[in-house]
């Protein structure tokens, strides 16, 4: 059997292909969306409960009507959410590294690891002075 005499032409195919990762988007789509509603705190549980009636009686009209409704600030709640918890990682991270004053756990450790060198505590104190640096 050749190319030319294949029972599913290429256009087929195509549109095989577009309507699949359609429903691909469309289902994807869907997850945002309900992730955005119960994720939200300035509505109601039965705010909650219509928007989740809508989606599920009317999908495809309720995805849109979402979307036109709360596009907007779909976008802002999920830059405000990223905003917040990359401010949460860098405080974490301020807190956990050498940050000039000495009392960080980084700068202990290296304290340790220099009187060690210097012969003034022995390999077992510096094991020590680290697990209780560490435990902090």
């Amino acid at each position: 059997m050749t190319l030319a005499q294949s029972n599913y032409p290429f256009l087929d195919l195509i549109w095989t292909m577009l309507v699949f990762f359609g429903w691909v988007t469309w289902f994807w789509l869907l997850v945002v969306i309900f992730a955005d509603v119960f994720r939200r705190a300035d509505i109601t549980g039965w705010a909650k409960a219509g928007w989740t009636v809508a989606l599920l009686v009317l999908p495809f009209l309720g995805v849109l009507i979402y979307l036109i409704a709360e596009g907007k600030h779909m976008g802002e709640r999920r830059r405000a959410e990223a905003t917040a918890a990359q401010t949460q990682f860098n405080d974490y991270v301020r807190s956990v590294a050498h940050n000039g004053g000495g009392t960080g756990a980084t700068s202990q450790i290296a304290e340790a690891k220099r009187l060690l060198d210097n012969g003034a505590i022995s390999d077992q104190e510096f094991q020590d002075l680290k697990a209780k640096a560490l435990a902090r």
